[in-house]
């Protein structure tokens, strides 16, 4: 038996690759379902079936592409009503991966449907559990998103679920079992993950809050539902795409890998009122862009970025990227949180556009030793739009904090009389936030290279605070 966890960073998402005799099973795949097709064929096996834990929120699936491509059955867990071809598993229901078998244990509470699917081995020995969003390392999945699709469900009575699945369904079984859960830290599908990915069930209950045997239900609904942060505005849209269907990414692929040279890109830009999305690095970004592009780098969380600011899944999408190959990789990441409306790109990148004698615009930078300086002549208001989380542990004196996923509803707050300053953690964020206020119309700022891992090093006042935490 072969059980591979596959990670990708960005989303901090895990899919899980199961493989017996030939036979292969895919858990929670991404969008783009060639590289789980590839490791297959490397085995010289075929995929089975497509087991879904839950219908899933910060990405959109690639049951669907999968099961088509390879003829897979797709599972999901009890009470799910997809709006295509699947089995719906009953509680406790066994499937035979090869000489492997996988066990559909029904554990509501993240979502009505939320299933684990136990794992064993040839020799009939339980090997693991892959949990989807029910069970994380240091954490559970929070119960507040089936309410947005789901119109009589409460985060209350989710939570209450959950509780029960965890005691009736999860801490009974076998110390020894690896979790695999869906997600690792970094995904906005829990509050406090841990780094790690993987785990044994039996050091879970010891150092998982949420399994603290002594933990009454309604101590468990309140640890569990304080500090639930507003979740992404994309999530409810991207549930309704896994739930109801979804174009090929084939067809997504072909129809937005259109070149177009400057002259062109510039006529389809103002004739379609596309977003124009800038992929590269902050640093390449400041120096010169577009007028009117958003700088969203693929260097980093590309994808929750576009999901947390772009609020139109229909919006129509022009790419600017170093080559083709950015291009692509660009257009396969927005559509794994749904956006497939891409148009075309730039051919040549921002270079041809500069070549083409058109305009550009670029964003004013200073290092942290130079904010120091300006600070003793004339004390600029300082915008940090890192999160409340990261600001309220520590942060500039006097400085102001508009998280960026919130810059929009508090644009008013942007001095307009007056010179201010922008920066976030390490300049990737802040330089998002520039090419917004750019678009809004603001020039009388600048933006602090390297932000706040640079302005710790110098002497400017730092405030700290350390938020406090409740025992559990």
């Amino acid at each position: 038996m072969k059980l591979e966890q596959i990670y990708t960073g960005c989303l901090a998402h895990a899919a899980y690759y199961l493989e017996s005799n030939g036979e292969a099973a895919i858990f929670d795949p991404l969008r783009e379902v060639q590289p789980y097709i590839d490791r297959a064929r490397k085995d010289n096996a075929q995929i089975k079936y497509v087991f879904e834990t839950h219908f899933h929120a910060d990405f959109v699936s690639g049951h669907l592409d999968l099961a088509q491509k390879e003829k897979a059955v797709i599972v999901y867990g009890p009470t799910a009503k997809p709006g295509f071809d699947a089995l719906v598993a009953e509680d406790n229901q066994v499937f035979e991966v090869g000489l492997c078998k996988v066990k559909a244990i029904h554990t509501p509470g993240h979502t009505m449907e939320s299933t684990t699917y136990l794992i064993l081995d040839e020799n009939g020995k339980e090997h693991g559990i892959i949990t989807g969003d029910t069970l994380f390392i240091g954490d559970v999945g929070r119960p507040d998103l089936a309410q947005h699709v789901v119109a009589d469900l409460t985060q209350d009575k989710l939570a209450r679920l959950l509780y029960h699945s965890l005691r009736e369904k999860i801490m009974p079984l076998s110390d020894d079992l690896i979790v695999y859960p869906n997600h690792g830290a970094g995904s906005a599908c829990g509050k406090m993950m841990r780094k790690e990915t993987t785990d044994t069930l039996g050091n879970q209950k010891k150092t998982n809050y949420a399994l603290n045997p002594n933990m009454t239900e309604d101590e468990f609904v309140l640890a569990l539902l304080t500090g639930l942060t507003t979740p992404p505005a994309y999530f409810p849209k991207n549930v309704l795409m896994n739930i109801q269907g979804y174009e090929s990414l084939d067809t997504v692929m072909h129809r937005g890998q259109k070149p177009y040279d400057a002259k062109s890109f510039e006529m389809v830009a103002n004739q379609t009122q596309a977003l124009i999305l800038d992929t590269r690095k902050a640093a390449d970004f400041a120096q010169g862009f577009i007028p009117n592009s958003i700088n969203i780098g693929l260097e980093s969380n590309f994808a929750m970025w576009v999901g947390e600011l772009i609020p139109d899944l229909q919006q129509q999408i022009l790419i600017v990227a170093e080559n083709h190959e950015k291009v692509e990789e660009a257009m396969i990441r927005l559509s794994r949180v749904g956006y497939d409306h891409t148009i075309g790109y730039l051919e040549g990148g921002f270079e041809a556009w500069v070549n083409a004698g058109k305009e550009t615009d670029s964003v004013n930078r200073i290092t942290a030793e130079e904010l120091e300086r300006l600070e003793e002549i004339q004390a600029p208001p300082i915008i940090d739009v890192r999160k409340k989380s990261e600001y309220d542990s520590e942060h500039l004196v006097n400085a102001i904090n508009i998280p960026l996923n919130e810059i929009s509803q508090r644009m008013s707050e942007f001095p307009k009389d007056q010179h201010f300053v922008v920066h976030c953690a390490g300049g990737y964020r802040s330089m998002i936030a520039a090419s917004i206020l750019k678009q809004r119309g603001f020039d009388n700022f600048v933006d602090v290279i390297g932000g706040f891992n640079e302005i710790k090093l110098t002497h400017l006042p730092i405030t700290n605070y350390v938020c406090p935490t409740t025992l559990l």
